[in-house]
C-alpha cells in the first residue's frame, strides 16, 4: 500500500498508529505465494531440510523484530523527519529480506515462526523508547542491532548444510545489506551504546534466536 503523504508529514498521531498497526498486520500475515521446489534442493536430505528450516525461521524472526524496531524508532523521531526518513528506509529493506526468507521458507516446506507477535511487539516498544534517547543514541541502537544480526548471520553461514546454496546466497547478500545499515548509522552519527544495552539487547535477541528456532 502506498500513501498518498509522506509518514513524516501527518501530523495526526492517530492516523500514524494507525498506519503502524496496518503495517504490522500485514507483516505478521505471511506474504509470499506458494513457492515449487527448486531442482537443486532435490539433494538436501531430510536432516538438512529440517535444520535450513529452522536458520531460516530464525533469521525471518528477525526481520520481523528488525522492522518492527526501525519503524518504532521513526515513531518516535517524529521531530526529526531526516532522521526518521533514515530509519524507514532501513525498515523498507528489512522488508525485503523477510519476504526473501519467507519465499524461501515455503520452498522448503517450512512456516514462520508462532511467536512473531510477540517479537513485533517488544521489538516495536523497544523501538519506541531508543527513539527518544535522541539521535546518536537511536543511529546507535540501529547499528548496534545490525552488529549482531551479522553476528547471528554469521553462525548460521557456519551451520547451514554445504549443499543449501540457494539458502546461503540469501543469508550472504542479507549479512552484506545489513553491513550497509550498519554503516550507515555510524556515519549518520550513530553512538557506540553503554555495555549494559548492549548485553540486554544481545538477551532479547537469544530469546528470540532460541524461540524461533523450536517455535
Amino acid at each position: 500500500m502506498r500513501w498518498s503523504r509522506s509518514e513524516s508529514s501527518l501530523r495526526s498521531l492517530g492516523e500514524r498508529f494507525l498506519i503502524e498497526c496496518d503495517h504490522a498486520l500485514r507483516t505478521l500475515r505471511p506474504a509470499a505465494g506458494p513457492s515449487e521446489r527448486d531442482p537443486d534442493d532435490r539433494i538436501l536430505n531430510p536432516a538438512s531440510v529440517r535444520r535450513s528450516r529452522s536458520y531460516l525461521r530464525v533469521d525471518h524472526a528477525g526481520e520481523v523484530a528488525a522492522q518492527a524496531l526501525y519503524r518504532g524508532q521513526a515513531f518516535a523521531a517524529s521531530a526529526d523527519p531526516e532522521l526518521a526518513q533514515v530509519l524507514r528506509n532501513a525498515a523498507s529493506e528489512e522488508e525485503r529480506h523477510l519476504l526473501w526468507c519467507e519465499s524461501r521458507l515455503q520452498a522448503l516446506g517450512g512456516r514462520v515462526s508462532r511467536l512473531n507477535p510477540l517479537w513485533y511487539a517488544g521489538a516495536f516498544l523497544s523501538g519506541l523508547l531508543a527513539g527518544r534517547l535522541g539521535r546518536a543514541a537511536s543511529l546507535g541502537y540501529l547499528a548496534e542491532t545490525e552488529r549482531q544480526v551479522e553476528a547471528h548471520l554469521d553462525q548460521h553461514l557456519a551451520g547451514l548444510p554445504r549443499e543449501d546454496i540457494l539458502t546461503r546466497a540469501i543469508l550472504e547478500k542479507m549479512k552484506a545489506e545489513e553491513a550497509g545499515h550498519r554503516q550507515k548509522a555510524l556515519t549518520e552519527g550513530g553512538r557506540a551504546l553503554p555495555r549494559m544495552v548492549r548485553g540486554l539487547m544481545h538477551g532479547a535477541s537469544r530469546a528470540l534466536v532460541y524461540g524461533s528456532y523450536w517455535l
